[in-house]
């Protein structure tokens, strides 16, 4: 995440804001005053929410997975599974994430108290309609209300902050909540199956190309510049373009005809492009701190998911579902988790460090993500390796929530 409103420039830009706006009934960090501190922020309901939601879905479609059974919502089995990762879980991440970079992107005041909690409710409702409304109409509206919502709230302060460079990213949040429209459409037959889950992941891709590709080389180059390296990450240039633009061709092929192999050299092409970018961020030089080197390894899976997707799209002995989990359980599931560690230490004053639990959560989520992509190739021991997989990931996010909870229901703390 960028600097938010943890940073010096940040408060300066809420201040500011404040004094235009004349409101009186928030503090000096620009938060509805006299609100509990999980409702200060987007990030802290959202991302204690999120983790929770991601380590208690998975075994919970284990469990149905391993004894047949569906829940009552409109959707089977491994479709609740797909939507409930997406647009439950990443679409939590995001509000978060959106939320809380906003203020400091626009200079604008932050989403907080009432309004902020309305939000929260609406995200909690569709999981509710998703897993226990049978009426797919029914179920399509109440969970299609959330993604809604917060595309306008995004795009109203990018709008009023004239803010016109993180408009892409305004774009893949409405996008997202397009998907997840198209993804309910499929159960009414009007929308082809499995479109709004390309459809999101395009859009959770090019999010984490586009806003990885600031932050990751961007933290690394102060971690280094600290410890009195001379040589750093990369600037932005040509490549970055490349990368970028190639990604962008490869997920628009990747939706519209996915097992095409002109999909599958597009796909290659911006895997490759996005491991070159990636090789110039020096990421080596950051393993002795890890809150630094997970961005790099979740970048990483990136570039591996979109080769392995390749592989997949031209038949070359790779199981679709180790490719799309090397993207969910790899690259999404790693960036989201290291993304939501450094957020909720920094905005909260507090240092940014990994500490053994967070370590261990990291450990967690790339083993789980390993053993979920390598299990379609394990023969007998696939349901195994299966349920290993999965019991890491998810223990990963239970980690987080019971590490974070503290932090992102307490105040912030003042130095």
């Amino acid at each position: 995440m960028s600097a938010g409103p943890s940073s010096p420039k940040a408060d300066r830009s809420v201040l500011r804001a404040l004094r235009r706006s004349g409101d009186t009934s928030r503090d000096g960090r620009g938060r509805v005053a006299g609100m509990p501190p999980i409702l200060q922020y987007g990030f802290r309901p959202f991302f204690f929410l999120a983790a929770l939601h991601a380590g208690l879905a998975i075994p919970a479609w284990l469990v149905l997975y391993l004894s047949g059974h569906a829940l009552p919502g409109p959707f089977p089995g491994l479709g609740w599974h797909a939507h409930e990762m997406l647009f439950g879980y990443v679409q939590a991440v995001v509000a978060g994430f959106v939320l809380t970079a906003i203020p400091n992107w626009t200079g604008r005041l932050p989403l907080s108290g009432w309004p902020l909690a309305g939000l929260v409710l609406l995200w909690a409702a569709g999981r509710v309609a998703c897993a226990a409304v049978a009426d797919p109409v029914a179920a399509m509206l109440v969970d299609g209300a959330f993604p809604a919502v917060l595309a306008f709230a995004v795009w109203r302060e990018v709008l009023a902050g004239r803010n016109w460079k993180n408009a892409p990213v305004a774009a893949m949040v409405s996008l997202f909540g397009l998907a997840n429209l198209a993804d309910h459409a499929a159960n009414l037959d009007l929308a082809a199956h499995g479109f709004g889950v390309r459809l999101a992941l395009a859009a959770i891709t090019m999010l984490l190309a586009l806003v990885g590709g600031r932050i990751v080389p961007s933290f690394t180059r102060n971690w280094l510049v600290k410890r009195g390296e001379a040589r750093l990450p990369a600037s932005f240039g040509l490549l970055d373009k490349a990368a970028l633009a190639g990604t962008a061709a490869a997920c628009l092929a990747w939706i519209a005809a996915p097992g095409a192999a002109a999909t599958g050299w597009a796909l290659i092409l911006a895997g490759a492009l996005l491991a070159a970018r990636l090789a110039r961020w020096r990421g080596h030089r950051t393993a002795r701190e890890p809150i630094v080197l997970v961005l790099h390894a979740g970048y990483g899976w990136l570039a591996v998911a979109l080769a392995l997707l390749a592989c997949a799209a031209v038949s070359l002995r790779m199981i679709e579902s180790a490719a799309l989990h090397a993207l969910t359980a790899g690259a999404i599931g790693t960036m989201t988790l290291a993304v939501m560690t450094r957020a909720s230490l920094g905005h909260t004053g507090r240092e940014i460090v990994a500490d053994r639990s967070v370590v261990a959560a990291y450990a967690a989520v790339g083993a789980g993500a390993a053993l979920r992509v390598a299990a379609p190739f394990a023969g007998d021991w696939s349901v195994a390796a299966l349920c290993a997989g999965g019991a890491l990931w998810s223990a990963a996010f239970i980690l987080f929530a019971v590490r974070f909870a503290p932090v992102l229901w307490g105040r912030r703390v003042t130095a």
